[in-house]
């Protein structure tokens, strides 16, 4: 993959993920502090379901920069477990793809 494109592809993962941020990552907690059960506890839920989707888009943060790192040094586009190349069609669709789909299913499976 062409450097160009791929910087292209992280910035626009990098926005989609900060924009995300900013709409679940205030830190705010609901307006009461409820306990399960009690009325309302429903803000409870939605905090903790917020808390998780702002772990994720962290997660998927670092994973961005992991990939710019990479594209700095050279290696973009390159297995970090084996070296093989991992396909275009992969990384259009996943920019900070670090594995190729058989290591990937291998980690995974």
């Amino acid at each position: 993959m062409e450097p160009e494109r791929a910087r292209d592809l992280l910035a626009r993962e990098r926005r989609r993920i900060e924009q995300a941020l900013g709409v679940h990552g205030g830190g705010e907690e609901s307006d009461q502090n409820v306990e399960p059960g009690d009325e309302d506890s429903e803000d409870l839920y939605q905090d903790e379901l917020a808390e998780g989707r702002r772990h994720d888009l962290q997660a998927e943060l670092a994973a961005v920069e992991r990939a710019e790192k990479r594209l700095e040094e050279g290696t973009y586009g390159l297995s970090v477990l084996s070296g093989e190349p991992i396909p275009d069609g992969r990384l259009e669709a996943r920019p900070t793809a670090e594995l190729t789909v058989e290591e990937q299913q291998r980690q995974t499976g």
